[in-house]
C-alpha cells in the first residue's frame, strides 16, 4: 500500500516506518521536524517537511500522491502541560486532526490509522482496563485524543472514512535491530529517566511515592515495546483493508512492573548504580494501570513477542551507550 505516516520522523512514528518498509508497503513520510528527526528517516523514504495546522502543506502533500491509508502520530503528549495550555493542546490536536481529516476527504483517502492512548480511561474503575472501561480523562491531553476518536467516528458515519484507533499504555524500548540512530527528545517518561541515571546524564530517579497498595509500595504500569506496536499498526491497516470496519482496540500486554521492578532489572542489565529519592505522590497516579488487550488479540491475531521488561531495558540501553 501507499502511506503517508505524519509524525513519521518520531519516537513511535519512525519504528511504524521502518515495519512498513519490511512488509512491502511504500511510504512518505510528513513531518515537522518538531520533536522528530531526519535521521531516523530510512534513505529513500520521500520525505516532506510540513506541519498539520498549515493546510497548504497537507494540500501540497496529498496532491503529490494517491494514498491508501493515513497514520497519524502528530501530537502534543505531555499530560501536566496540557493542564497548563488547553488551548494549545485543543488547537495542534484537535484542529489539526481536522485538518489531515477534511484532506483525506478532499482527496478521497479513505482509511487512517490513529495513535491514541489509555489516558481516554482516566482513573482506572477496575483492573485490566479493556475498552468498554468507562472513558473519563483526568488530563486534557488524554481528552484531546478521546475527542479525536470521537470526530472520527462521525468522519466514518458522515464520509465514510475507515478508522483504527490504537489505545496504547506505556510505549517503551527502541527497534530491536537496533536502525533506529535518534532517542526521543525530553522525554518524561519512566524509563528514559531511569537511563539517563544509569547513564550518568540525570543525578537521580524521583520515585513519587512508596506507600501505594502494590508488591513494593510503588505504582505498577504496562509497557509496551514500541516494535510491537508496529506490528500491531500494520495489522491494524490490514484489518480495515479486510473488513472494511472501524477498530478501537487497547494495545497493551496485561502485565505491570512496578518502579522498583524498573530500577532493579536496570541495574542488573546496566551494571550501573541507580540513585533514586523517595517524594511525594504526584496527584492523581493511580496505584496500578494495566491492559486487557483481548480484542486486538482476537480480532488482529496480535500478540507482544518483545514487551518483557528484560528486553525493553535492553533495546533502551544500548541507545544510551550500553552495549
Amino acid at each position: 500500500m501507499k502511506c503517508l505516516i505524519i509524525g513519521g520522523a518520531g519516537y513511535i512514528g519512525s519504528h511504524i516506518v521502518l515495519e512498513l518498509l519490511d512488509n512491502g508497503h511504500q511510504v512518505t513520510v510528513f513531518d515537522n521536524l518538531s520533536t522528530g528527526s531526519l535521521k531516523n528517516i530510512p534513505d529513500g523514504v520521500r520525505f516532506i517537511e510540513g506541519d498539520i495546522l498549515n493546510d497548504a502543506d497537507l494540500t501540497k502533500t496529498f496532491e503529490s500522491e494517491v494514498y491508501d491509508v493515513v497514520f497519524h502520530f502528530a501530537a502534543l503528549k505531555a499530560a501536566g502541560e496540557s493542564m497548563d495550555e488547553p488551548g494549545k493542546y485543543a488547537h495542534h490536536n484537535i484542529t489539526g486532526s481536522i485538518n489531515i481529516l477534511n484532506a483525506m476527504v478532499e482527496y478521497d483517502v479513505k482509511k487512517m490509522i490513529f495513535s491514541s492512548s489509555a489516558a481516554v480511561y482516566g482513573y482506572p474503575e477496575y483492573l485490566p482496563i479493556d475498552e468498554n472501561h468507562p472513558t473519563k480523562p483526568v488530563n486534557f491531553y488524554g481528552f484531546t485524543k478521546l475527542e479525536i476518536e470521537r470526530i472520527l467516528g462521525w468522519y466514518s458515519q458522515l464520509k465514510g472514512l475507515r478508522f483504527a484507533a490504537l489505545r496504547y499504555f506505556n510505549a517503551a524500548g527502541y527497534d530491536v535491530k537496533g536502525r533506529i540512530s535518534e532517542m526521543e527528545k525530553n522525554c518524561a517518561n519512566l524509563l528514559p529517566i531511569v537511563m539517563e541515571t544509569a547513564a550518568g546524564t540525570r543525578e537521580k530517579v524521583l520515585i513519587f511515592g512508596d506507600d501505594y497498595d502494590t508488591k513494593d509500595g510503588t505504582g505498577v504500569r504496562d509497557y509496551i515495546h514500541v516494535n510491537d506496536l508496529a506490528t500491531a499498526h500494520i495489522k491494524a491497516m490490514n484489518y480495515l483493508d479486510n473488513e472494511n470496519k472501524d477498530l478501537i482496540v487497547n494495545l497493551g500486554t496485561g502485565n505491570g512492573y512496578s518502579v522498583l521492578d524498573v530500577i532493579n532489572e536496570t541495574k542488573k542489565i546496566t551494571g550501573m548504580v541507580l540513585p533514586y529519592k523517595i517524594v511525594e505522590r504526584r496527584p492523581g497516579d493511580p496505584d496500578e494501570l494495566f491492559a486487557k488487550s483481548h480484542n486486538a488479540e482476537d480480532l488482529l491475531k496480535w500478540k507482544p513477542q518483545y514487551s518483557d521488561l528484560e528486553t525493553l531495558l535492553k533495546s533502551m540501553w544500548k541507545m544510551y551507550g550500553g552495549v
